[in-house]
């Protein structure tokens, strides 16, 4: 294929029957989808496989790839939550008579046509379909070649459901998975109205730097949690540990722990059993180096420059001691790539100065940041976790799929 244009300007044109849907049709669609996925799952596994033996067992992105019953139960179910969740377009924000005599109103309608590049995530496939189709936009979707069969695979089930429904398959598009289409996706902004990246830092820059569609940055996230003085240690452990290994290549996942000088020798060797049972390669400042080396901590190494503000997306992270809640300010000012951080504390003040100063899209106390995350927040799914400013911030899910419109009725006023 020498040129991608001709499939986009297929999907501009397909987000019209999109927009024609009813709110209950939309919904239905995505439970038939549901149904569907289900009644397929051998086949979806099947394809995931040829997936998965292309790409190396060492490789911490494989657990991102697999599909197994579980999490095809999972995808199901995220498409039965999206298609109960409410409309969001045609909302209200705004209306009134003016001073002319002219009717204003300000609604929500779609975007249009969603555009998302993603990396080695089939459950992306299904999430971006269910949350554009549920809010009357068409997508087009730029998988890894990683991913090629699992993705085209969902695809195919996701077509079979929009052509039962009278909607071209258009409506939901996959893109070659050559890297030498992106640039022409970027720049396509007579047919694609916002950019979507999910995937590492590199991706995330490239597409910041050259697009020409709007973007929303979302996936990086260096996390830290700070254990502060007052913090109940035990319970710290265990929110560290849940943070770091439950999924360590996810964008929440824990990357570095910052502990206050004054419960650092209560407190690290209470990581040391949690750590080691997942081989957790700890990158120790001087001070946490030494604690952890008396501890017998098995897998630890001096940490570098380097070691902090760095996403790992494995079973490793860094540690480094603070002086008190500025000095762990400073640190997450500095290193934060604003996506969940988190505070261990009993003091209330403290844990409210916190959550006040820390610029992040999501600030827990005495939780895991692992929660941050558009199912688990009763959104029904995400396409990412933004962690810029304008237009949405945090769990990108279906109620930012919109933008504004105005609606003015007159009765034959003119302005000159």
């Amino acid at each position: 294929m020498e040129s991608i244009l001709p499939l986009l300007k297929e999907t501009r044109e397909a987000s019209a029957a999109v927009r024609r849907l009813s709110d209950r049709q939309r919904a239905d669609l995505l439970i038939s989808l549901a149904a569907k996925v289900l009644a397929n799952a051998g086949y979806i596994i099947a394809e995931n496989q040829r997936d998965l033996i292309l790409m190396d067992d060492a490789d911490p992105k494989k657990d991102r790839l697999l599909l197994n019953e579980k999490r095809i139960n999972d995808l199901a179910q995220s498409l039965i939550d999206v298609a109960g969740l409410p409309d969001p377009t045609g909302e209200v924000f705004v209306e009134k008579t003016i001073e002319q005599g002219l009717s204003l109103k300000k609604i929500a309608v779609p975007l249009g046509v969603v555009g998302v590049i993603y990396e080695s995530r089939p459950n992306v496939t299904i999430d971006v379909a269910s949350l554009c189709l549920r809010s009357a936009n068409a997508c087009v979707l730029k998988g890894g070649k990683e991913a090629h069969f699992s993705n085209t695979c969902l695809v195919s089930l996701i077509h079979e459901t929009l052509e039962e429904f009278g909607v071209p398959k258009a409506a939901v598009t996959l893109l070659p998975t050559g890297r030498e289409f992106v640039g022409e996706l970027l720049t396509a902004t007579q047919y694609v109205d916002i950019i979507i990246p999910r995937g590492s830092e590199g991706l995330i820059k490239f597409v910041r730097q050259n697009s020409l569609v709007p973007t929303i940055e979302t996936g990086a996230g260096v996390c830290h949690t700070y254990i502060e003085a007052s913090g109940d240690l035990d319970k710290g452990a265990e929110i560290v540990i849940n943070a770091k290994v439950s999924k360590p290549a996810a964008c929440n996942a824990l990357d570095t722990v910052l502990v206050d000088r004054v419960v650092a020798e209560s407190f690290l060797p209470k990581l040391k059993e949690g750590f080691t049972k997942w081989n957790v390669e700890v990158f120790a400042d001087e001070i946490s180096y030494d604690i952890l080396q008396r501890a017998d901590y098995p897998y630890l190494q001096k940490a570098g420059p380097d070691d902090f503000g760095k996403e790992f997306l494995d079973f490793k992270c860094s540690v480094k001691i603070v002086d008190g809640l500025d000095d762990a300010l400073k640190q997450i000012e500095l290193y934060s790539s604003r996506h969940s951080e988190a505070i261990v504390s009993t003091n209330d003040e403290t844990i409210e100065t916190f959550l006040r100063e820390v610029d992040a899209a999501s600030v827990y106390s005495n939780a895991s940041t692992r929660f941050t995350d558009g199912g688990v927040f009763a959104l029904g799914a995400e396409i990412g976790i933004s962690t810029q400013k304008l237009h949405a911030r945090g769990p990108f899910a279906l109620e930012k799929l919109v933008t504004e419109k105005w609606i003015v009725k007159g009765d034959g006023q003119v302005r000159w």
